[in-house]
């Protein structure tokens, strides 16, 4: 996608209104690429907006929300903390690119990407 853009380095990215979108989908991959053999992954929303960027419904597991956030300091969208307990999920994250693991409130974990990778990983 950033060679099709033209986006020859990092201060081109974060510059360009594509690098939301393009972080969201490198986690995407990552994280169902990490996740157990027969995990079903879906994204979820509703009519009035609420919303979960990944749902990972892992074997055996109850499900894990993701929602993905290009900010260094995320906080929990209402959408997401909606459509947490729409699907009951068990646990939910919000990736950020940052390097620290935290408790963001509602049950939300603010979370590095190979953090939640390691943690899908670990379930295989």
């Amino acid at each position: 996608m950033h060679s099709l853009l033209n986006l020859g380095s990092l201060h081109d990215l974060l510059g360009h209104p594509a690098a939301g979108a393009t972080w969201e989908g490198f986690a995407v991959e990552n994280l169902i690429g990490a996740a157990p053999s027969g995990t079903d992954a879906y994204f979820y929303r509703t009519r009035s907006g609420a919303e979960i960027d990944l749902l990972l419904l892992l074997p055996g597991e109850e499900p894990w929300a993701v929602e993905i956030k290009k900010t260094g300091s995320p906080r929990v969208p209402k959408g997401f903390r909606i459509a947490t307990a729409d699907v009951m999920a068990t646990r939910s994250f919000i990736v950020y690119p940052g390097t620290e693991t935290y408790p963001l409130g509602h049950g939300v974990v603010a979370t590095p990407l190979p953090e939640l990778m390691k943690q899908l990983l670990a379930h295989r």
